[in-house]
């Protein structure tokens, strides 16, 4: 069985169970783990930032920087197709008093009309907007990573109107790659930035909130309030660490790799006549189906791949490094036999 349902599922590798067993550890909730700490410290050098938080999730990240930016009562403005406003179980409204204005197209790209066009809070009957929040790669819209020249104008647009700036980075890796730009350059416009560690990296647990060094400061009170406080961790963080190391050998081989085998899985589609939503930029195949995407899912499994329902006829297929070249042929093979030409 190949398994495409997501990079999350990949397996730490040995390497990795190596550092997590040699780890030096502390107490990370008194600030004592030698390992996170030098984990935070290196994810802040890449992303250029000032200061960096390991938490356990992306989804805690995130929220942990809506937080940081915003107060009851306050809107935060995002893509139509983000994570945060799909998949994130209205978390701000939830835990913050906080509303979401999705805007924007399909193409889950925000312009500057998009943000212009919401802007709100000079009238006391109306929410005040703070937050302004950017996916890249953008997850719902099939990967796409989102380059500077579509990034910069809506940062200046936001800062005009005095809006902060955060960034779900969570392929952030593969857009850099994709992109042919460092994690740093990505990340500049933003004032917080989140990247995950358990996706295109392949690192088991964790996501790192990176920014200044006093939203930083305040990220790690919350981080408490919401029971992220994981003691001994650096056992989780020495595997992260091992994955950084990965993604920077040999030119970022590992997510080149990943994004070679999505398009050569992205040509079998084709080929067998569906349509591909976006042709793949990074590790995300997304493509249409005839017929409903439950049974097109189950049809897959059955003929040896996972995948995952992403719409009504939309189905997801996502590579990693636990999917090597042989495997793609396998999967290619199960498409072929599930829709035959």
């Amino acid at each position: 069985m190949v398994d495409l349902r997501s990079d999350t599922v990949t397996r730490p590798t040995s390497a990795m169970r190596r550092a997590m067993a040699e780890a030096e550890v502390g107490d990370d909730v008194f600030g004592e783990d030698p390992t996170v700490k030098r984990l935070e410290a290196r994810v802040a050098e890449m992303l250029g930032k000032e200061a960096a938080l390991f938490v356990p999730s992306g989804v805690m990240g995130n929220q942990i920087a809506i937080r940081v930016h915003t107060r009851p009562a306050d809107e935060v403005v995002v893509a139509e197709r983000s994570h945060i406003y799909h998949y994130e179980g209205a978390a701000p409204a939830a835990l913050w008093g906080v509303q979401l204005r999705p805007v924007g197209d399909l193409s889950g790209v925000l312009t500057v009309p998009d943000v212009e066009a919401v802007v709100q809070g000079a009238h006391d009957w109306e929410a005040r907007t703070r937050l302004v929040c950017l996916e890249n790669t953008i997850n719902k819209a099939g990967g796409v990573a989102v380059p500077l020249d579509a990034i910069t104008p809506v940062a200046e647009a936001a800062r005009a109107h005095g809006l902060a700036l955060h960034l779900d980075g969570a392929r952030l890796w593969n857009a850099a790659v994709a992109l042919c730009e460092t994690p740093a350059a990505l990340s500049a416009p933003f004032d917080t930035v989140n990247v995950c560690l358990s996706k295109g990296l392949g690192a088991p647990v964790g996501s790192v909130l990176a920014g200044p060094a006093d939203l930083v400061r305040e990220a790690r009170r919350v981080r408490k309030l919401l029971g992220g406080g994981m003691r001994q961790v650096g056992v989780l963080a020495a595997a992260a660490l091992v994955a950084l190391d990965d993604f920077e050998r040999d030119d970022h081989a590992l997510v080149r790799a990943d994004h070679a085998r999505a398009r050569r899985l992205a040509d079998v589609i084709e080929d067998v006549g569906l349509a591909l939503v976006q042709p793949p930029d990074t590790n995300i195949v997304l493509f249409e189906t005839p017929e409903p995407a439950s049974e097109a899912v189950a049809g897959l499994e059955a003929a040896g791949v996972r995948t995952v329902a992403f719409g009504p006829h939309a189905v997801r297929a996502i590579l990693h490094r636990d999917v090597d070249a042989a495997a793609v042929e396998q999967a290619a093979g199960a498409i072929r036999q599930r829709y035959p030409r």
